[in-house]
């Protein structure tokens, strides 16, 4: 009896945090069709009159099709880049055993620590003097450099699990190194290569500060930098901002449902020691 009443106790308290985790998408989904005097009002009711007015004019006002290209080129090739650099970096790493490597390793997990506030004017300056500022290329190259720490820290757990006897029958067989690498050990990296993409793909998406800080040209706007216009120092337009949030995330949802099997066990064989 006591048994189920704790499971019970249990079950109910993994229901209402269940409830708090999805309440954001509640107030999103409402709200994205009311107009500006309801939400107002009351953010938390449903609808009076729905209305999808809200999603036509973001559409229109911020051209969403070309901020939805620029978000989608930058984290497309932010995200590929980290995974190859990250994982071909992290399979050395690991594999060959050297004073070198271990520094190295050593310093990519401290720089985990470093906040990105504390060198993003350095950064910017860097950036304006290698004339790479307001460009994709310039912004993929820093992604380049904020993402490949943790995917490598990530990576690297997941080789040493790798057993070595699989490469070295490779190497019998006539394998390169690199031979090895691209044919045997990526392929068994997948579950961790699906994590990196997941977690680097929602952090570049949905960042923020840094493309504020590098792009200039109204034509190189991400989509949170196009909503983030519909706020002003006078004029703050809920109805159209939670409209594009909806629009920004529906992508982020869909892609996070299809890989999100792959997250948990690629964290856990990330983690395991060889």
């Amino acid at each position: 009896m006591m048994k189920k009443i704790k499971l019970g106790l249990i079950s109910f308290g993994l229901f209402i945090l269940a409830l708090l985790f999805i309440s954001p998408f509640y107030f999103v989904i409402i709200n994205s069709i009311k107009e500006q005097r309801e939400i107002l009002v009351n953010p938390a009711a449903l609808p009076t009159k729905i209305t999808f007015d809200n999603f036509k004019n973001v559409w229109e006002m911020i051209r969403f099709p070309r901020a939805f290209f620029n978000s989608f080129v930058i984290t497309f090739f932010s995200t590929l880049g980290i995974v190859v650099l990250s994982s071909m970096t992290a399979y050395r790493i690991t594999r060959v055993k050297s004073r070198f490597h271990q520094l190295l390793f050593s310093v990519f997990i401290a720089s985990m620590v470093i906040p990105f506030q504390s060198i993003m004017l350095p950064l910017v300056k860097v950036v304006a003097d290698l004339n790479l500022s307001n460009s994709y290329v310039g912004l993929i190259l820093c992604y380049f450099g904020f993402g490949a720490p943790l995917a490598i820290f990530l990576y690297s757990g997941f080789v040493n699990s790798i057993p070595r006897t699989i490469e070295e029958a490779a190497i019998i067989d006539g394998c390169t190194t690199l031979g090895v690498f691209v044919r045997v050990v990526f392929p068994l990296m997948a579950p961790m290569t699906a994590t990196v993409i997941i977690l680097n793909t929602l952090w570049i998406w949905n960042d923020f500060l840094m493309p504020s800080l590098l792009l200039q040209s109204k034509e190189l706007k991400t989509i949170p930098i196009e909503i983030n216009n519909f706020f002003s120092m006078y004029t703050k337009k809920w109805d159209l901002a939670i409209a594009g949030l909806a629009m920004a995330i529906s992508p982020m949802i869909i892609f996070f449902l299809s890989l999100q099997k792959y997250v948990v066990s690629g964290i856990v064989a990330g983690s395991v020691k060889g």
